[in-house]
Order: structure tokens, then C-alpha cells, then sequence
């Protein structure tokens, strides 16, 4: 992962390195969100990929930086990770990225990360995203209990915002008897192609994917057969592509932060393998020379 910080100098967000500042439970998601995503190369995903990103969480942590970011990989489409990090502002961003730069420890211990972690990737982009409050639904989520996010990317047509803000309502509206039915929804203002749009939704296990198809019918009961086909007519009239992936939460490359680890240790501090802590027996002693 790359901190946002060095995100304009040194391209940190690169293949989904970007990160999400750390939010205390239950607490809105964040304002503007950077996003990194990092394409391995084949055969370079999952443990060699969890090696050169430890870098990077290490020099962070012994810098005690406080901008902390969260990494999940994909379990859908192309292997990646993104490396989500969140500000309250673009000025916010500035500044993390100002103090980035003047800290040559840490500029430094980021650079031979970065130089490490390259020769794994095979591709990397970044973007940056801004919250549509309006467009969200019951956000305040318990992010440090939660372990996949579903990631859905929506192309709205040119001049069919009004019609797409439409849509988002209907299914608002539709969810209204669904108690664990949340997103959050951002629109791209960097990185992505114009009419880009986000949803994040947070879930606890995959089981929840599951519930989720048992609760459709729930949803067009709500809506009602003349809902539904207003439905289908809006997301024909305001959208010109979609897609969803399913992504799993990476603890080992991400840097979480205090309120994160101490809501759930196990998970965000987890523990060495028994392959990295296993010392190397050691050698026999060497038989003395004949006489």
C-alpha cells in the first residue's frame, strides 16, 4: 500500500494502494475517498504480494502516522487491491501529502517499498471519489466488523444525472423494510471516466450475499409491479454500463488504526503464521576431526 500522502509525487495510489482513513465505528464514511488499485502479475497475488506491502504498514506505524488506510483484495474479475484512504476534504488530502513529503524518513522507507512492491504489479491507477450523501443509505456502518465489500461501478449517459438520482431513490425506497440493506455512494471526480459512480456495500460474511437474493422479493413487494417497471425503465434510460465485484478485507496490508484493532484485535492484529515464527532448527554440531 501507498499513503495517500505521497499519492501526487511519487503516484502512491497506484494499483489500488490508495487507503481509507480509518473512521471510528458507526461513523459516516469518509467525504473524499482516494483509491489505489494495484493489478498483480500472474502468480504474484495473495503472500508475495502480503510480503512488500508489510513495508509499507511498517514505515507507517514507526512513523506513527496518523492517516491509516484499508486494503481488500479482489475475489472477483482481474487480481487486485485497492487501498482505500479517507479525508474530510481535498484540503485534508493536501496537507497529509504536504507532511508526506517533508518527512524524509518516512519518504524514504516509502520509496524502497515502492521500488519492492513494482516488480509485483503488472498495472496501477488511482482515482478519487467524493460522498453523495444523498445518494446513500443508512452509511453509519460498523466498518471494523465488517469483512467484504460489494463494489459496484455505474456509468450514468451524458445529461441523465437527473434520471440516475431517480433511480437511486426508487431503490431507496425499496429497501425501506430491509434493516441491513446500506450502501454508500460516491461519484468520481479524479482518475475515472465523468458520470462514474461508486457504491460500497459493506457486509459481515458472505452469507449476507445469500440473504440478499432471499430478500428480493421484500424489495419488489415494496415497490409494487408498477415500481418495478419504472424501475427497469430508469436504469435503461440513465445507464449505459454497471458492474459489481466482490472484494475481501486484507488486515495484513492494511494500516488500520487503534480504534479499529481494539473494536476487533484478532482479526486487524492477527497473529504470525506458524511459517514466520518457526525458528530454524539448529545445525548439529560438527564431529571433531579424526586424529
Amino acid at each position: 500500500m501507498k499513503p495517500m500522502g505521497l499519492l501526487l509525487g511519487t503516484f502512491l495510489l497506484a494499483g489500488c494502494a490508495v487507503a481509507v482513513a480509518q473512521k471510528e465505528a458507526a461513523m459516516g464514511p469518509p467525504k473524499i475517498l482516494a483509491v489505489t488499485r494495484e493489478y498483480t502479475k500472474p502468480g504474484r497475488n495473495g503472500t508475495p504480494h502480503e510480503k512488500t506491502e508489510s513495508a509499507f504498514v511498517q514505515a507507517m506505524a514507526h512513523a506513527k502516522w496518523p492517516t491509516h488506510y484499508l486494503a481488500v483484495d479482489s475475489a472477483t474479475g482481474k487480481p487486485r487491491s485497492l487501498f482505500l484512504t479517507g479525508y474530510e476534504s481535498f484540503e485534508a488530502w493536501e496537507k497529509d501529502i504536504q507532511a508526506t513529503q517533508k518527512n524524509a524518513t518516512l519518504s524514504a522507507a516509502l520509496d524502497r517499498a515502492n521500488l519492492a512492491d513494482g516488480d509485483l504489479l503488472a498495472a496501477t491507477d488511482q482515482a478519487a471519489l467524493m460522498l453523495r450523501p444523498e445518494l446513500s443509505f443508512r452509511d453509519d456502518v460498523d466498518i471494523p466488523h465488517m469483512r467484504y465489500f460489494e463494489i459496484s461501478r455505474y456509468h450514468v449517459r451524458p445529461g441523465h444525472d437527473k434520471d440516475w438520482e431517480a433511480l437511486v431513490k426508487m431503490y431507496q425506497q425499496g429497501c425501506e423494510k430491509i434493516p441491513d440493506c446500506h450502501w454508500a455512494a460516491y461519484q468520481a471526480v479524479y482518475g475515472l471516466e465523468d458520470g462514474t459512480y461508486i457504491i460500497f456495500n459493506p457486509m459481515k460474511s458472505a452469507a449476507e450475499i445469500d440473504h440478499n437474493f432471499v430478500q428480493m422479493k421484500t424489495f419488489a413487494d415494496t415497490l409494487g409491479e408498477d415500481g418495478m417497471k419504472k424501475l427497469s425503465e430508469l436504469t435503461a434510460l440513465s445507464l449505459d454500463s454497471s458492474e459489481t465485484n466482490l472484494f475481501i478485507f486484507n488486515p495484513r496490508m492494511s494500516y488500520a488504526s487503534e480504534e479499529w484493532i481494539k473494536a476487533d484485535p484478532d482479526f486487524w492484529k492477527p497473529k504470525a503464521s506458524m511459517a514466520e515464527t518457526k525458528k530454524p532448527a539448529a545445525k548439529p554440531a560438527e564431529k571433531p576431526a579424526s586424529q
